[in-house]
């Protein structure tokens, strides 16, 4: 681990000043990522940013038929929360599948979503749910904020400040897990509203994506055997040692069917 300078700010007014002022700083949500990173010396930020005293990022709230989660919130708090076990189940339960006990105590939502890791679990529920991620400077419609590998529509110096979740009819999410550490190897995410249905995929590509020809099949009709023979294309997958891009493309229709079936 490379020397670096500690800041623990108490405002989010203080956080962005801070951003603003430092050589190549860092922002620090739950540290799932970036500690292992930076003890790796895979990184050399000259400043963290410690965003855990700042205590507006955190909690869960109903407002109207959005629920707004507060980006410092763990998934401990998603999972148990009762708001989210009410308003969206599938999201509480998704919570609650995400990595070991240490991590769901200090890993938080909105560090899950700024760092877009191909494997992490809420991108696909941000994604399905269409939901806004909204940050010190903007809000951000969920189908712009993916970009690919470890890469989100963040700016430099921008914070991740909640994610409001329209509220669904019904959703429903499973998940491959790897068996060492629980991330998903592939994860479906469907929600179905009034508008329509939407299908999103996480874990198998190099960031979550939505799946269009299940959408259409799902808004027709609303069960598993809707996308029992819908394949995805193993194009542009991710392969590694635990499973090629085939198998990957597989687990997606697999997963498909049981997210739908799950759906509450």
């Amino acid at each position: 681990m490379y020397e670096f300078n500690y800041h623990r700010p108490k405002t989010l007014a203080d956080a962005e000043k801070l951003l603003t002022s430092l050589t190549e700083p860092k922002l620090l949500a739950g540290g799932m990522t970036l500690i292992p990173t930076l003890k790796q010396r895979l990184a050399a930020p000259s400043d963290l940013v410690d965003l855990q005293g700042i205590g507006e990022l955190k909690g869960v709230k109903r407002e109207g038929n959005e629920l707004v989660i507060g980006a410092m919130t763990p998934h401990w708090d998603v999972h148990t929360s009762p708001d989210v076990k009410s308003a969206i189940p599938a999201l509480a339960e998704l919570a609650g599948l995400i990595g070991d006990p240490s991590v769901r105590h200090r890993g938080t939502i909105g560090g899950s979503v700024a760092n877009s890791d191909p494997a992490a679990d809420y991108p696909s529920a941000v994604l399905a749910l269409n939901a806004t991620v909204v940050t010190t400077k903007r809000k951000i419609a969920a189908d712009g904020y993916f970009k690919g590998l470890f890469e989100t529509a963040l700016e430099p110096g921008e914070i991740v400040t909640a994610i409001r979740f329209p509220l669904p009819e019904k959703a429903g999410y499973q998940k491959f897990p790897n068996p060492a550490s629980g991330y998903a190897m592939v994860g479906v995410f469907v929600a179905k509203t009034k508008d329509g249905v939407r299908v999103a995929v996480t874990g198998a590509g190099p960031c979550a994506f939505r799946v269009p020809e299940m959408e259409a099949a799902l808004a027709k009709s609303f069960t598993p055997d809707a996308v029992a023979t819908i394949a995805v294309s193993d194009d542009n997958l991710m392969s590694d040692i635990h499973g090629s891009a085939e198998y990957r493309a597989h687990l997606v229709t697999v997963m498909a069917k049981r997210a739908v079936a799950s759906a509450k």
